[in-house]
């Protein structure tokens, strides 16, 4: 018997994944802002590099460094090989991983595999996926269980896409009244809830309207990296038609700000445009607890798990020496 063919949200998350890897599908004028953020030097560090501990703990789970793998990919063969090799990876370090969104797999079982890594990562901290505009489309918290229980997930991020979606074509654009919607759904389920963005940032207004629907988490995710309004124009035109458009949001050192100042008691994750174990360090010191990088993951992974581990000890060991230059002797001292 014949595979079956491959359906059209099965053909767009492989296209999602040559457009990611264009320079054009990365902001053209914003910038994180983390740049911005000033970082001490120390010429008398008064300790030893290998002493300063990044150990954290998130969402209840221990991590060797405060570093999680960004939500990338799912759903086609070529998906399910990105997506383990990040597993292995992340087990080998200790870190965390978040999987790319479920919502194919809950449509078509057989593409459930390219989720599937608890084989390989037994022991991280594993976070599923759901779009929130499918909650306004029938979602309930059966379908939340389901993403969660059928990966052997520990938690869930529910990401939110206004803007992508507006320029997909055949994009989900009726968001009024999902806040209410996950009011009601939340409190229904037994396991961990993030809120995340996508890439163009988590504004303050959405923060406050979410601290009180009982989220483990806010990933703000903000603008500086990669456009998933640009990647929508690349998939679907072959280039990007309304750059303006493509290129709102709010940085991520703006929302991280924001977001501890309206939601000051909901834990924080910085995502969006952090390359550099240094933007790790000033998204810590801004107020994060954990931070997620993907795009620059991409490409290693699709290589083989020892590359995209290789990038991720490179940029854990610059979050390291960013502490030890800067005085700190551990992820908890930082705060600006």
């Amino acid at each position: 018997m014949s595979a079956p063919e491959p359906t059209a949200i099965q053909t767009r998350k492989l296209r999602h994944i040559e457009a990611c890897l264009r320079p054009d599908s990365q902001y053209a004028r914003q910038t994180t802002g983390l740049e911005g953020v000033a970082w001490p030097y120390r010429a008398l560090p008064e300790r030893n590099l290998e002493d300063v501990n990044l150990r954290a703990s998130f969402l209840g789970r221990p991590l060797a460094a405060p570093v999680l793998i960004g939500a990338m990919t799912g759903g086609a063969e070529a998906a399910g090989r990105i997506n383990r090799n990040l597993a292995l990876a992340a087990q080998r370090l200790g870190i965390g991983m978040m999987l790319g969104s479920q919502r194919v797999m809950l449509e078509r079982p057989e593409a459930a595999a390219s989720f599937q890594v608890r084989d390989v990562a037994p022991d991280i901290l594993l976070v599923g996926n759901l779009g929130g505009a499918q909650f306004l489309l029938g979602y309930g918290p059966e379908q939340a269980r389901r993403a969660v229980q059928e990966v052997g997930a520990d938690a869930l991020a529910i990401h939110v896409n206004p803007l992508q979606e507006a320029l997909q074509p055949g994009g989900d654009t009726r968001w009024a009244g999902l806040r209410d919607r996950l009011a009601e759904v939340i409190p229904d389920l037994d396991f961990p809830v993030i809120l995340k963005e996508v890439g163009h940032g988590l504004d303050a207004a959405s923060a406050a309207l979410a601290a009180p629907l009982g989220f483990a988490a806010l990933d703000v995710a903000g603008a500086g990296g990669t456009s998933w309004a640009r990647v929508e124009q690349l998939v679907h035109h072959g280039e990007v038609r309304t750059p303006d458009l493509c290129d709102l949001g709010v940085p991520t050192a703006q929302a991280l700000r924001d977001a501890r100042l309206v939601a000051p008691g909901v834990p924080l994750i910085a995502s969006g445009g952090i390359r550099t174990g240094l933007d790790a360090a000033r998204a810590l010191c801004l107020g994060a607890e954990a931070v997620a990088v993907a795009r620059p993951l991409l490409e290693p992974a699709l290589h083989s798990a020892e590359a995209a581990e290789d990038w991720l000890a490179n940029f854990i060991h610059e979050l390291r020496v960013a502490l030890f230059v800067g005085g700190y002797a551990a992820v908890r001292d930082l705060r600006c």
